[in-house]
């Protein structure tokens, strides 16, 4: 199949892909700028948000973070064989999960180029109400989180329709 029959069949899915990304891209590159700009304080600071710059070498929410160069690198190459595997199951899926599952790429494909580019993601929305504070994101783990929420609501709305079906 060639690039431009591939194309054709797929354009509203690159692009939606292609929007999360770029919107991701502009916002971390907008961040790092005002970071380097402000001599790594606090860009912006209020009541409920702040959006400060850290480098998250881990995965979601910092998790798994390494010093290692060693499990740093297993945990891309695995997050890649995810990505792989989100592609296969976008092409498998009805449109409604699709969206789902093209909202987590978009935004996997946005931290992998991290990964690739920086060894680490920059995350810089922070959430807190009073002395707590949510875990810091960025705008591809926005993406990805509509798109597990959206997997999950689709999850329990056809359960539902099992569960009544074997009633009837």
């Amino acid at each position: 199949m060639s690039l431009n029959k591939i194309f054709k069949n797929y354009f509203l899915e690159i692009v939606i892909i292609l929007i999360i990304f770029f919107l991701d891209r502009i916002s971390k590159l907008f961040v790092i700028h005002q970071d380097k700009l402000n001599f790594n304080s606090e860009i912006y600071s209020s009541k409920f948000l702040n959006i400060h710059l850290i480098w998250n070498e881990g995965i979601a929410f910092g998790l798994f973070s390494f010093n290692d160069d060693y499990f740093y690198n297993l945990l891309t190459f695995l997050i890649f064989i995810v990505i792989i595997f989100i592609i296969f199951m976008i092409k498998k899926s009805d449109p409604l999960r699709k969206f789902a599952l093209l909202l987590v790429l978009g935004g996997a494909l946005g931290n992998f180029f991290d990964r690739l580019i920086y060894k680490a993601v920059p995350d810089f929305i922070d959430f807190h109400v009073g002395n707590f504070h949510w875990f810091i994101f960025n705008v591809s783990d926005i993406f990805i989180t509509i798109g597990i929420i959206l997997m999950i609501l689709i999850e329990i709305m056809n359960k539902s329709e099992e569960t009544n079906n074997e009633k009837i």
